[in-house]
This record gives structure tokens, C-alpha cells and sequence, in this order.
């Protein structure tokens, strides 16, 4: 199977030379540029839309439970103990397993030196982080996931290899036909980050039963109602 896609790797690299070359220099190296330039457009768009998403704590919004027509207390609980299971043991694992697949595609075509598993690790690292600081403060999650991505592509752009053109796509090819040796490390990381969710989930479970968030979020009305009325007065 690994021979067949470095086969089809190198065919369509080789195309891909041919269609350069026929080319004008000129021509040529305006197409390259252009590539480079829609590989960064996708890049920051998907980071874009994607922290706004990923950086929130209930990241689920489906609430399922609205769907729970049991009158009965033992039922109803029953009923909403499937539905939490539904959206946050199979929905959620599946969203994670997304994010993760397409964060480290982008990352592994802007890449220059990285290896395979040190684009595995970061991505990981990242998508734990945001998740992590999302049961924190959203506002703080927001800020990881925006930045810490938009920076990897700030080092990547001032990397003068970068607009090496020469040997971009032999490398990103060569990347993407590694992945499948890499199958457990990936199932691994995604293990890691779904079980910290969870753990995470029935920690904030905990403090929403006892009422505590809801004392945070009372001072945090405290302080916002404080600062709009000083603004008032200036």
C-alpha cells in the first residue's frame, strides 16, 4: 500500500515539475508563489473559525436533553445520563478526532524541518491546552487557540526556506505518506485528550453541583457592572 501512494506521490509530483517547467520562469514561479499564498489564506481562515469554536467549554450544543419527555425522576435522570453519554462520549470524540486531523494537515504542509511525530506532539499539546483552559476561562482558551497557531504560521512565513519551491511538495508528500506509521501514536494522543474532556467534564460537573461557578460568575457580573457604571461617571 506505502508503495502504491509513493508511486502516485511521485507521478503526480512529477506531473506537477513538467507543468512548471513548461512554463515561463517567470509564470512559473508567479504559480509557486500563488500556491504558498492560498496554503497561508486557508491556514489563518481555518484558524479563524475554528477557535471560536474550539475554545468553548460546552462545545456541544445539540442539548439533547431537551428531548427527555420522562416525568418520572428515576426515568428522566435515566434518559439524561443517555444523552450526556451521546453527546460527549460519541459525538465528542469524533469532533476531537477532526480537529486533530485537520489541525495537523495544515500543519504538516506549512511545516519546513519538523518530523511526523513533532507535528503530532504540538498539535496534541495544543488541542489539550485550549481544551484544558476552556473549563477555566473561555477568554483565556480563546486567546491559546487563536495564538498559539497564528504564531506557528508567523515562524513558518519568516523562515526563508519557506519560498523554496524546489522541493515543497516532495517533502509534504513524503509527510503525508509516513502518517499510517504513526496510526498509535495519533490513537493515543486522541485517547489522552478525550479522557482528559472527561475528566475535566465530571470535575466541572462537580463544581456546577455545589454551586460554585455560580459564585464566580455573580463577581464576574459584579466587576462588569462596576466598570460600566465608572464609565458612566467619567
Amino acid at each position: 500500500m506505502e508503495g502504491v501512494i509513493n508511486q502516485t506521490a511521485s507521478t503526480v509530483v512529477g506531473y506537477y515539475n513538467n507543468f512548471i517547467g513548461f512554463l515561463p520562469p517567470y509564470v512559473g514561479e508567479f504559480f509557486n508563489f500563488l500556491i504558498l499564498v492560498l496554503l497561508v489564506v486557508v491556514y489563518a481562515v481555518f484558524i479563524w473559525k475554528f477557535y471560536k469554536f474550539v475554545s468553548k467549554k460546552n462545545i456541544i450544543g445539540l442539548n439533547l436533553n431537551q428531548y427527555n419527555r420522562y416525568e418520572h425522576p428515576l426515568g428522566a435522570k435515566l434518559m439524561a445520563g443517555a444523552f450526556y453519554l451521546i453527546e460527549y462520549i460519541i459525538i465528542l470524540p469524533f469532533l476531537i478526532f477532526f480537529w486533530f486531523a485537520v489541525f495537523t494537515l495544515l500543519l504538516i504542509i506549512l511545516s519546513q524541518a519538523q518530523e511526523i511525530s513533532q507535528i503530532l506532539v504540538v498539535s496534541a499539546v495544543i488541542i489539550a491546552a485550549i481544551r484544558m483552559t476552556a473549563y477555566y476561562k473561555e477568554g483565556l482558551s480563546q486567546d491559546i487557540a487563536k495564538m498559539l497557531p497564528l504564531t506557528l504560521l508567523a515562524v513558518t512565513v519568516l523562515n526563508p526556506n519557506f519560498y523554496n519551491e524546489s522541493q515543497y511538495f516532495e517533502r509534504v508528500i513524503s509527510h503525508l505518506v509516513q502518517i499510517p506509521d504513526f496510526f498509535m501514536q495519533i490513537i493515543s494522543y486522541l485517547i489522552f485528550i478525550v479522557s482528559l474532556e472527561m475528566v475535566l467534564r465530571f470535575f466541572d460537573f462537580i463544581i456546577s453541583l455545589f454551586g460554585l461557578d455560580e459564585e464566580e460568575q455573580i463577581e464576574e457580573m459584579k466587576k462588569k457592572s462596576k466598570v460600566i457604571v465608572d464609565e458612566d461617571e467619567k
